[in-house]
């Protein structure tokens, strides 16, 4: 492990995540984004892969880039295997339904 942490609790209620969410930057026109499962299972089906990290970056057209890279058992990035980025953005592609984002 690069950088000791301490034990965080990953899975939140829905009401955290509403919380989150109305408190996003306005400034940041995407509210989400989406990958389908066959990519993160080609990312997370990496020999040795542990984890997934992701970092914020700036696209040349200016748009949000989320990128994922898998991490192995001592969190180092994974930079020679499947590196995933081109979400789907929300908006236009979003879950009208969503009660996240109401």
């Amino acid at each position: 492990m690069t950088n000791p942490r301490p034990p965080r609790r990953h899975i939140i209620t829905k009401e955290e995540a509403q919380s989150y969410l109305r408190r996003r930057p306005t400034a940041l026109t995407e509210r989400g984004g989406f990958f389908p499962r066959d990519v993160i299972d080609q990312l997370l089906a990496q020999q040795g892969c542990a984890g997934v990290r992701f970092y914020f970056g700036t696209k040349s057209d200016g748009s949000l880039a989320l990128v994922l890279v898998g991490v192995d058992a001592n969190e180092v990035d994974m930079t020679d295997g499947v590196i995933l980025e081109d979400h789907y953005p929300c908006p236009p592609f979003c879950d009208a339904t969503s009660t996240l984002i109401r």
